[in-house]
């Protein structure tokens, strides 16, 4: 049977959901036999990630022992720390309802545009050019429709003259030029001249 592969975040789920297990299955000295094989694939069925205990002081051994059981099992090796295995093989089920879902779920890429489901239960799908080119035809409307001052206004936006600067609100209060250091500067320089 073929060996399951996981991508490096799989991995990294997996291994963090199997942090609070306990082994399952302990190997002894005679190492994999048939009956531990068999014990191994019962609690994969039942639980779908374990932990595995080998004993044995060569760290290669443990190796092909990991190997061994990803092959003739058909799971994944999540993590081989010590003399401890971590097992994954997922449900056929869980695996169907998975490409099922995949299946049903429309996909979309992230620089097309977001149709509704009304919209699109009706037939009726947007395009990136026919939503820029409704966005110009409403802007040109608009400016249209515009007075004329208003007009003169938006087609200057981007051409501000320092000469024309923008007069203080409706609210009365008279701007100062000059800076706000100017200003302390000679609000002192009169305080001064008034104590002497």
């Amino acid at each position: 049977m073929p060996k399951l592969e996981l991508t490096s975040q799989e991995r990294s789920a997996l291994r963090a959901r199997a942090h609070p297990l306990r082994p399952v299955v302990l190997l002894g000295d005679k190492g994999l036999t048939e009956a531990v094989i068999k014990e191994i694939d019962r609690n994969l069925t039942a639980h779908q990630l374990i932990k595995v205990k080998a004993a044995g002081e060569d760290r290669d051994s443990r190796q092909e022992m990991l190997d061994t059981l990803c092959e003739t099992l058909s799971c994944a090796p999540v993590h081989h720390l010590g003399k401890t295995l971590i097992l994954y093989r997922p449900n056929e089920s869980e695996l169907a309802a998975q490409a099922a879902d995949l299946q049903t779920r429309a996909v979309r890429r992230a620089s097309e545009p977001h149709t509704p489901k009304k919209l699109a239960a009706s037939g009726i799908t947007r395009t990136r050019k026919g939503e820029i080119a409704k966005r110009a035809a409403r802007k040109t409307e608009r400016l249209e429709e515009a007075a004329p001052q208003a007009r003169r206004a938006a087609s200057m936006d981007g051409l501000q003259k320092p000469g024309m600067r923008k007069v203080a609100g409706s609210h009365g209060i008279p701007r100062r030029s000059g800076s706000a250091l100017s200003l302390k500067a000679g609000a002192r320089r009169r305080l001064g001249t008034r104590s002497r």
